[in-house]
């Protein structure tokens, strides 16, 4: 955290190389994630490159005391993503990249799967298991309590197992 906290105070004062440092580090991760949240490439390099003009332009709200600078920067790109969905209204229909290049059939199924969770789940289970957050990291993501954390990432599972089990045994290869 001696890091975030150096990288951090040299932003503040308007340091373009830490900035730089920020960027190239988080970027790439903060774009899958995004990815998998808004369901476009586009609108996740948008909604990227709107949280970290925004993190230029007013470095504020950052406490290296409070939790890691990866979850700050994570925690924002969650908001600007909420306000992203907002902005396109519940009638919308979710916009979505050409369908995915994936190796496998399964690996297709399993995309189809977690894009039926709801933006929170999705959100919960990327962060999860493939960015590899810790419980509290995802606490203070999110702003929520740790056991809140818990029980969301136990019914996003059940809700990705239930879509999973609905799915035909004959789209999923099984015999």
């Amino acid at each position: 955290m001696a890091d975030d906290r150096d990288l951090w105070e040299r932003i503040c004062r308007g340091d373009g190389g830490a900035f730089d440092v920020l960027y190239r580090t988080h970027g790439p991760k903060m774009e899958m994630f995004l990815r998998r949240l808004l369901g476009s490439s586009q609108a996740a390099e948008d909604v990227m490159q709107e949280t970290f003009a925004a993190i230029w332009q007013h470095p504020n709200g950052f406490a290296a005391e409070r939790g890691t600078l990866r979850a700050y920067l994570f925690g924002a790109a969650r908001k600007r993503a909420a306000d992203w969905w907002r902005k396109r209204g519940a009638a919308g229909e979710p916009v979505q990249d050409e369908p995915a290049k994936c190796e496998t059939e399964t690996a297709s199924l399993v995309n189809d799967a977690v894009s039926r969770l709801s933006e929170g789940e999705r959100a919960l289970i990327w962060l999860r298991e493939v960015e590899g957050y810790s419980y509290d990291e995802l606490a203070q993501i999110l702003e929520i309590p740790i056991g809140t954390v818990a029980s969301r990432l136990f019914a996003a599972r059940e809700e990705l197992r239930r879509i999973w089990q609905a799915t035909p045994r004959e789209k999923k290869g099984d015999t």
